[in-house]
């Protein structure tokens, strides 16, 4: 019998304190996120019907940073840009995966330069995060975690108690 895989509580989180590196399903593309994400809540949800499809889940889960802070490596030649143009603003999302195995790698808006939006399912662990965007979107059985800003849009009518 196999053991299981990907079981983010077998880590200790301190050996991420300088960085933490995930990759693609087929191991082609890896990224490094040169920060520790662990001491306090990073990142965000994102309930929007198009993170929902890119990520083909109930919610993505991603981290904007500073792109010098992150180190993509793509060894084999993988990495592939969509440029999702169907957004709220009208202003593309380009949208960056692995071609072989379809896996979401990141993202970038023309309006955060020197910002890249890390998927994080990427990672083997992820943080708790500190925000949720498009909860309007939200399916109504979808539970949010407890503590967290949440907005109707993104950075918009922030909804309390949520």
């Amino acid at each position: 019998m196999s053991h299981l895989t990907g079981d983010p509580k077998r880590h200790d989180l301190s050996s991420f304190k300088g960085s933490i590196t995930g990759s693609c399903l087929c191991g082609s593309i890896t990224v490094t996120i040169n920060e520790n994400l662990f001491t306090k809540p990073r990142g965000h949800l994102c309930h929007c019907e198009n993170c929902r499809k890119a990520t083909g889940s109930v919610v993505a889960t991603n981290l904007t940073i500073e792109e010098k802070k992150v180190d993509i490596k793509d060894r084999d030649g993988t990495l592939k840009l969509y440029a999702d143009k169907a957004t709220k603003s009208g202003n593309p999302v380009y949208r960056y995966f692995c071609a072989v195995d379809g896996n979401p790698i990141f993202s970038k808006v023309d309006s955060m330069p020197g910002k890249v939006t890390i998927s994080m399912g990427c990672m083997p662990v992820i943080p708790k995060p500190e925000m949720a965007g498009f909860t309007a979107h939200k399916h109504p059985w979808f539970n949010q975690p407890e503590g967290i800003r949440s907005y109707k849009i993104i950075r918009e009518e922030e909804i309390m108690g949520e």
